[in-house]
């Protein structure tokens, strides 16, 4: 991955991912607000001299960029974490197996094990949650899926492709589960209707009346979801 250069000694290299498309007719520049990456797209044929050269004369705007996303919220014992709509507090397990309550969700393990162990246990329980609602969806919908998969995008929170693979964000778990139930729906939708047309959003209305409230929750809370760090505790 390059890097570019400080213009000034007290500055920190950047950073940066190329992306060469067949659509790029030019140079551009993103800077992730969720993880600060940098990302620069540039055509096929493109130099990857010229692009550097096109981010070091943008190189005021990406710091600017960078200073102004604020760092992701850390994970420790007593945090409060959103798990399928409500806020638990975080702690340690007296056993081996994860414990939830009203109020409290206690995975085994030390505090360095937390970010590791949730992060497992969010995936197991997102999968089961995704893959019962996607179920439901289809047997409505009178189609059938080929696959599903979790990732931790950051772009989208589903997809459908044509063939019929499913994928969705292990992070939906954490929203009010209604939420995942929108997306689960949404997704299993492209199924018949694969475009979002007014033919796609009434077999979205069909599958799951009121689809608009959780839709908009996901619009406005959504980031919150993604601002949580499973790397480091």
């Amino acid at each position: 991955m390059p890097s570019l250069p400080p213009a000034r000694p007290e500055d920190a290299p950047i950073e940066i991912t190329l992306r060469r498309s067949a659509r790029a007719r030019r140079f551009s520049l993103r800077v992730s607000r969720l993880d600060g990456r940098v990302t620069l797209s540039l055509p096929q044929r493109a130099r990857e001299a010229d692009a550097l050269a096109f981010a070091r004369a943008q190189e005021g705007w990406i710091r600017r960029a960078l200073s102004q996303i604020s760092p992701g919220t850390a994970l420790c014992h007593g945090a409060a974490f959103p798990f399928e709509g409500r806020l638990l507090q975080l702690g340690p397990a007296s056993g081996r197996q994860v414990q939830i309550t009203d109020t409290a969700l206690l995975l085994p393990g030390t505090a360095d094990d937390l970010p590791r162990r949730l992060a497992a246990f969010l995936r197991l329980r997102a999968r089961d949650r995704l893959a019962a609602a996607s179920d439901h969806y289809a047997r409505l919908l009178g189609r059938s899926y080929r696959s599903l998969t979790l990732r931790d995008t950051r772009s989208r929170w589903g997809s459908c492709t044509h063939d019929g693979r499913l994928m969705y964000s292990w992070r939906l778990i954490m929203a009010p589960p209604e939420v995942l139930n929108y997306v689960a729906a949404h997704e299993v939708a492209h199924l018949a209707q694969m475009n979002h047309s007014p033919a796609f959003w009434a077999e979205v209305a069909r599958l799951m009346p009121g689809y608009e409230t959780p839709r908009r929750w996901l619009k406005s809370e959504g980031q919150t979801l993604q601002g949580w760090r499973f790397d480091t505790a």
